[in-house]
């Protein structure tokens, strides 16, 4: 009863959420992505398990930092300083966008001869956006590292290290009143942007006000009333409910996981399989049956062609796996040889 009870509330679950799909829930913005700033600089105070004065690539910059600050030094000087490391840089900033002030993680890599950074400290160092080949000063970084995994002690990350120095906005129309929905891969099909488009178009009156561009992109224009303060056509169109569209006939394996996925209508041609001796029982009691008198019919091929149509779906063979009590990886197998000859009339995904 309680595997029952499960299988019913997954059920309702599954129901629910497919009545209450959106377009947000298959789309996002074309600009509404994450974005990686980056960064090099020294971290000191590790107890002689710096880079040491042989990793020049560490000793020239330490100097130039001394330069600056009125305490000169050469780099044969600090021959003997191995208590700084020479580190990399990176912060990621989310698809929702950031704004002055915000903080961010910062992971830091040691790219000299430094074995850990354990109990160092990041020098004030600047974070920098690189775009078609320019680079822009978007932050600051600084503070105590933390070692994430014991294992990989040259890797730690300073928790709400970087501070930055302004707006990095996210998911906006372009100056023309543009935008593009891209749509996520699972979904994207012709069928799905042109569904999306045409849903648009009819809740603004049948204006045409978005089209399908590709399988992955729908391009829609601000209505000219709406440029100004384009957000709550945005939100509009995003609510839009999203009527459920047949999926295409696809079958994912993962085989590191042993998961299989069916999605679609998936058919197969008429086969006969039989797999590594395996075989179906199948137990038909007499009138008055009991456990000591069974019948017992045994197959050792599995013909597949319920309808008798010169077809059958793939659920039949599943159920025909079922009563085999086929392994996982043996079902992954039949699949995979199935789609080599033919026979699995489905886009076969293996990862």
């Amino acid at each position: 009863m309680k595997v029952l009870t499960a299988v019913l509330v997954i059920a309702m679950l599954f129901v629910s959420s497919s009545q209450a799909a959106r377009i947000a829930d298959v789309t996002r913005l074309s600009n509404q992505r994450t974005n990686v700033i980056t960064g090099w600089g020294l971290v000191f105070g590790l107890k002689g398990t710096g880079d040491g004065g042989d990793f020049l690539p560490a000793m020239r910059p330490l100097a130039e930092m001394l330069r600056r600050y009125g305490n000169p030094a050469s780099v044969m000087e600090l021959g003997d300083a191995k208590n700084v490391a020479i580190v990399t840089l990176t912060a990621t900033i989310p698809a929702t966008g950031a704004r002055d002030g915000d903080k961010l993680d910062v992971y830091v890599t040691s790219i000299g001869s430094s074995a850990t950074l354990r109990g160092g400290r990041l020098f004030v160092t600047p974070m920098e956006f690189r775009f078609r080949e320019q680079s822009f000063l978007v932050g600051w970084t600084q503070g105590a590292i933390t070692l994430e995994d014991p294992s990989t002690p040259a890797v730690g990350v300073i928790k709400n290290g970087c501070v930055l120095e302004g707006d990095f906005p996210n998911g906006r129309a372009d100056a023309n009143g543009m935008f593009r929905l891209i749509i996520d891969d699972p979904s994207a099909t012709w069928t799905m942007s042109s569904s999306i488009a045409r849903i648009i178009n009819d809740s603004e009156d049948g204006q045409i006000w978005a089209w399908a561009i590709s399988e992955k992109e729908v391009a829609v224009r601000i209505p000219p009333a709406e440029q100004q303060h384009p957000d709550g056509f945005i939100s509009r169109i995003q609510r839009l409910p999203l009527p459920i569209i047949n999926s295409e006939a696809r079958v994912m394996i993962n085989q590191r996981t042993g998961t299989i996925v069916v999605t679609g209508d998936v058919e197969i041609s008429p086969v006969v399989i039989s797999h590594k001796g395996l075989t179906i029982s199948t137990i038909l009691p007499a009138p008055q049956p009991t456990t000591r008198t069974p019948v017992v019919q045994t197959k050792e091929f599995v013909a597949i062609d319920t309808t008798n149509t010169g077809g059958a779906k793939l659920q039949d063979l599943i159920n025909a796996l079922d009563q085999l009590k086929v392994p996982v990886q043996d079902r992954i197998d039949i699949l995979k040889e199935l789609h080599q000859t033919g026979k699995l009339h489905a886009k076969l995904v293996v990862d």
